[in-house]
């Protein structure tokens, strides 16, 4: 089992900045990737960016350049850094843990981020 806990949600204007942390515990040894998904009301939940336990990073094309996703393994941490937010950013950010070997998945609670102006 893992426990996922997203934090760093909020509301911001066009062009700002916020960060989103993840942090895992349980069973920590087993995932073999992380990443941050969003969903927008109506729409599929879509992969934003994922990280692997090498550092292995990859960003959704809506996103690449703008977002940085990063770990922090001796603090069990996932960090998603949000530069140049946009309107169409506005969804709720949930953290993924991927285990391969029995295609488990584990999911947080969301976290919101809305950007308005």
């Amino acid at each position: 089992q893992v426990q996922l806990v997203e934090s760093g949600g909020g509301l911001v204007q066009p062009g700002g900045s916020l960060r989103l942390n993840c942090a895992a515990s349980g069973n920590i040894f087993s995932i073999n990737a992380m990443g941050w998904y969003r969903q927008a009301p109506g729409k599929q939940r879509e992969l934003v960016a994922d990280i692997t336990k090498h550092g292995s990073t990859h960003y959704a094309d809506s996103v690449k350049g703008r977002f940085t996703i990063s770990r922090n393994n001796a603090k069990n941490t996932v960090l998603l850094e949000m530069n140049s937010l946009k309107p169409e950013d506005t969804a709720v950010y949930y953290c993924n843990a991927a285990i391969i070997a029995t295609k488990n998945n584990y999911w947080g609670q969301g976290t919101q981020v809305t950007v308005s102006s």
